[in-house]
């Protein structure tokens, strides 16, 4: 037996002697006896599909999450069986239907998600651009409602789409919406992708642009995330005040400069949000 195998077979003989609750998972709180290591790997692998990746091997999830190999195989043996990930002759594996059970009753349960899909599709229709909602999820927002007239963007969005909140119209919305402490916290940890040359690049700038678009109650994205993108969005407040979502406009820019959409597209989103407000109430 060669030595590569050896080790593999010892890997594989530590995983599966490797107790349930030990905190050694990803994101696992260093000595909680309540941590379930093997729902967090399990968790992890689903989240290592994208739609940029929607097929991917044991040794492709094991590289991306961090996993051991053989943990990985258990886990999407058990995804199997249960009918949440399928695999092909050739041991790729995919996603199947069935994983929208695992996010349908957030969505069901969320008054928001419903009911903004008439008044997306309203807005979309009255501006002929395409509209969006979102929640602030970690470093992302997260799409819970979308009508969309057209593809205006290389990356498709739908419902359960994830964006960098930093570098969008409502991320950076939401972003400026949380108090001073959290805001801070979030910045010391964000990291800063440079997608375009007009990506705002340092921490400073972005609290900066954090700060202006708090004082004035809405945010416009400039081909900071896609060339050819902008995007303009104002948040939905609950009766406190408080951001617990987001709603935009999404345009090639050729359509419209800033200036334009500030002056046509603000007012009917801000009367959207009003509308949605009520919701959150």
């Amino acid at each position: 037996m060669t030595a590569t195998a050896k080790t593999r077979i010892t890997a594989m003989k530590a995983a599966a002697l490797e107790p349930a609750g030990e905190a050694s998972g990803p994101g696992a709180p260093a000595g909680d006896p309540n941590f379930m290591t093997s729902l967090a790997r399990g968790l992890t692998v689903i989240q290592a599909f994208s739609q940029a990746r929607r097929s991917l091997s044991i040794s492709q999830i094991s590289q991306k999450t961090g996993i051991p190999r053989a943990a990985v195989r258990r886990c999407l043996y058990t995804l199997e069986l249960l009918g949440f990930v399928a695999v092909d002759s050739g041991r790729q594996f995919t996603l199947r239907p069935r994983i929208l059970l695992l996010g349908h009753p957030y969505l069901a349960s969320t008054p928001l998600a419903k009911a903004a899909e008439p008044v997306l599709r309203q807005l979309s229709q009255l501006l002929n651009e395409s509209s969006s909602i979102a929640i602030l999820d970690g470093d992302d927002i997260l799409y819970i409602a979308r009508a969309s007239t057209s593809r205006i963007m290389t990356i498709d969005l739908d419902i359960g789409s994830r964006l960098p909140a930093n570098c969008t119209s409502m991320g950076r919305v939401l972003l400026s919406r949380l108090d001073s402490a959290e805001l801070e916290r979030r910045l010391a940890s964000v990291k800063l992708v440079q997608h375009t040359a007009h990506t705002l690049g340092t921490v400073e700038a972005l609290r900066e642009e954090l700060h202006q678009v708090r004082k004035q109650g809405f945010a416009v994205i400039d081909q900071e995330l896609e060339l050819g993108l902008r995007s303009i969005a104002v948040p939905i407040l609950d009766s406190s005040g408080k951001a617990v979502a987001a709603i935009n406009i999404g345009i090639h820019a050729a359509r419209a400069s800033v200036h334009d959409m500030i002056r046509r597209f603000l007012p009917v989103l801000k009367d959207a949000a009003e509308e949605l407000s009520l919701l959150a109430r």
